[in-house]
């Protein structure tokens, strides 16, 4: 906070004069002595002399008349999560007539926590404890949530056992808030003991909601037989277990892999005239992929679907994902432009698994069509999915569709290093290293750095087309550019020479080994390549050590 003085000059004589408990006479008094003072000789005390500064708030314009909306306002649009404190502060300590209140205290405390800003949070806190400021429950909450979110479960525990110090009573909601919290965090066992004393020493009496984040911590932790007991003895507790209660205990059983149980939970769930929900399909559903048992997980979701029960995003997923595990691009292909037509946006990991089984099966037209769907469905594909479709057409030959396809992508995003190399790949293997070249330098003029798989193909285009001199160039400059080569690429290049019966030009290429940082594997693979008997072993390495102390 900038405070600007209207007086210049001497200003710690001043104050030491003027809040001094010393006496002052008129001859010392720098008020009426120096004239640049004068104007001051009138203030009378220190509320006085404040009103002489100009305070100049965090933010302009500031408003003549806040109100607690219109700062709530304020705090909730600022970025930087200090200035949006210094506002709160400023409001608070120098708006003529403002003060604050439970909400303006909430919304900063709000911003603090999502910023993680959790010093200044508690700071803030001390200070509505110390006032007179009627607080909610709510505010804890959000604390609480967060501190979990942040991985402080113990930070999380201590501001709900100091909740009634704010004359709050604590309710089963802040209660779910911590034990929430705690699973994130995986303190299981302490879920398990706050809620075995919650009534006896917190007076909270737990809901079914209560019980089911319970019943997720012992799920979590596999242990299903306290699950089973807790959910046997809700009843007794007045609870009656829901819908999530039972899929919580069947998910426990899929993650045990025992499908015979979780089966037999589904079916209670029937029995007890509920109809289960996406959920519940799915989990059943993904313990029977999990377990190779295609068959049964296509029955629970056709079922599904004849119980009127939509797939929700990780059923498709799932089943996808299944579908493409057994070479049935067909289905997969269907679900997934399911999937888009209810508005539904597929991973890029999950369409590059259909794109790649597509073109496994020699379907690449298929492929793209399905690409251009992404694009006009908004889903853009990402680096992931459109290196995966080059690939495979540089690899069919079609090396102007790959051009096509890449030039398209670059309209929408940024192509990645993976792109690139895709491309400069089938570029080389097909001989237009002319093209391949203009495409490195758009690479490298674009600010993405070459990699040692982008070398390796141009090495080896260099090779295939009988120029591999030209290769030991390239690693040359591999080496200039702080890029380490791998086995790979002194493996090709030496195979390249020799194929091009430049074996005086091998002896530079191992030169170059010796220089760099060459692990015993590779060196391996360079030997093997070059020599074919022992005299010669030891020919090379005399030559190579002699150049080496030059």
């Amino acid at each position: 906070m900038l405070i600007s003085l209207k007086f210049a000059g001497h200003r710690r004589r001043v104050f030491t004069h003027l809040f001094s408990t010393t006496a002052v006479t008129d001859n010392d008094d720098p008020f009426k002595t120096h004239p640049s003072y004068q104007h001051l000789a009138t203030i009378k005390s220190k509320s006085e002399l404040l009103q002489s500064y100009t305070i100049t708030p965090p933010i302009k314009p500031w408003p003549r008349y806040l109100t607690h909306k219109q700062l709530i306002s304020l705090i909730k649009s600022q970025h930087d999560v200090n200035l949006s404190l210094q506002i709160f502060h400023h409001a608070g300590n120098f708006h003529p007539g403002f003060f604050h209140n439970y909400e303006t205290y909430h919304s900063i405390i709000n911003k603090l926590c999502r910023a993680r800003a959790f010093d200044k949070v508690e700071t803030l806190l001390t200070d509505l404890r110390n006032s007179t400021i009627k607080c909610g429950e709510v505010l804890f909450i959000t604390v609480i949530r967060n501190y979990g979110i942040a991985s402080k479960p113990k930070l999380a525990l201590k501001t709900f056992l100091r909740i009634e110090k704010f004359g709050i009573q604590r309710t089963v909601r802040s209660f779910n808030a911590l034990l929430n919290a705690l699973v994130q965090n995986k303190e299981y066992d302490l879920v398990y003991a706050l809620f075995k004393n919650c009534q006896k020493k917190l007076n909270i009496m737990p809901s079914v909601f209560t019980c089911n984040i319970l019943l997720n911590a012992l799920c979590k932790k596999g242990d299903i037989n306290s699950a089973i007991k807790v959910l046997d003895e809700m009843p007794v507790m007045g609870i009656v277990p829901n819908v999530v209660s039972y899929t919580t205990v069947l998910g426990c059983y899929v993650l045990l892999g025992d499908l015979v149980g979780a089966k037999r939970m589904f079916d209670d769930i029937v029995d007890r005239g509920w109809l289960p929900d996406a959920t519940t399909y799915t989990i059943l559903m993904h313990g029977f992929v999990k377990q190779g048992k295609f068959i049964d997980a296509v029955k629970i979701m056709d079922e599904m679907e004849e119980n009127g029960v939509g797939p929700n995003e990780v059923t498709y997923g799932i089943m996808i994902e299944a579908f493409c595990k057994e070479k049935k691009s067909g289905e997969a292909v269907n679900l997934l432009n399911d999937m888009l037509d209810k508005r539904y946006v597929p991973s890029p990991t999950l369409c590059s698994k259909v794109i790649d089984v597509l073109c496994e099966e020699g379907k690449v037209e298929e492929a793209c069509y399905l690409w251009k769907k992404l694009l006009v469905k908004n889903c853009t594909p990402d680096n992931a999915i459109s290196s995966t479709l080059i690939h495979w057409l540089c690899k069919k030959g079609q090396i102007r569709e790959a051009r096509k396809l890449f030039d398209e992508f670059e309209k929408s995003s940024s192509p990645s290093v993976l792109t690139y190399n895709m491309l400069i790949a089938g570029l080389c293997e097909r001989g237009e290293l002319h093209e391949a070249g203009r495409l490195w330098d758009d690479m490298v003029d674009k600010g993405c750095i070459p990699n040692a798989f982008t070398y390796n193909m141009l090495i080896k285009g260099f090779c295939k087309v009988g120029n591999a001199k030209e290769g030991i160039r390239v690693l040359e400059e591999m080496l200039d550019k702080g890029c380490l080569p791998n086995k790979s690429t002194y493996s090709i290049l030496i195979k390249g020479l020799l194929d091009s019966e430049c074996k005086a030009e091998v002896l530079r290429v191992l030169a170059l080994a010796t220089s760099g940082d060459v692990d015993r594997e590779t060196w391996g693979v360079l030997v093997a390549k070059f020599v074919t008997d022992i005299h010669n072993v030891c020919a090379i390495l005399d030559t190579l050590f002699s150049e080496n102390e030059m």
